[in-house]
């Protein structure tokens, strides 16, 4: 029986991996003890504490068929491990190991041709925005002329007036 059914890798459990708390989603039957017991064998750490949280199934309208049914209930447990463990699953990418700002980097095919480059900018609320450039413009432009195909007007025979 599997008592550790997925780690909960959302916004809120990643701001708890700051305060070595970890959070799991865990069969309806697992207690604090059982739950301690198998993050401490798995992942080779000492557990401080575990909470459980019960959720309870939402009751949705259906809206093709009149009647209700339930949705979602689940138990989710925190636990909290000594102070400078962690659990490789919840690691992210810290802003050292990310790719500097304003760097610059060749996307090139297996002949060595460059394709494009990609260069990276951080925005105000500190995430990083990643633009996409072509290689060089003039190629783009080259290629939009030669695709162009000649205009329907300009082919269009001139109507004569008063002649059927």
């Amino acid at each position: 029986m599997n008592i550790l059914l997925r780690p909960l890798i959302n916004e809120k459990s990643m701001n708890l991996v700051t305060q070595s708390q970890f959070s799991f989603e865990v069969d309806g039957s697992a207690s604090k003890k059982v739950i301690e017991k198998i993050v401490e064998d798995k992942f080779k750490v000492d557990v401080v504490s575990v909470k459980i949280i019960n959720l309870k199934p939402k009751q949705k309208l259906q809206r093709s068929r009149r009647g209700k049914f339930l949705k979602g209930g689940m138990k989710k447990a925190i636990v909290k491990l000594k102070k400078g463990q962690n659990i490789p699953l919840f690691e992210t990418v810290k802003e050292q190991d990310a790719m500097p700002a304003g760097r610059q980097v060749e996307v090139k095919t297996a002949e060595g041709e460059v394709l494009t480059t990609i260069k990276e900018k951080k925005s105000l609320l500190k995430g990083t925005k990643v633009r996409v450039e072509k290689a060089s413009d003039k190629e783009k432009i080259i290629q939009e002329t030669e695709n162009r195909a000649p205009t329907k007007t300009s082919q269009k025979p001139v109507k004569k007036k008063g002649v059927r």
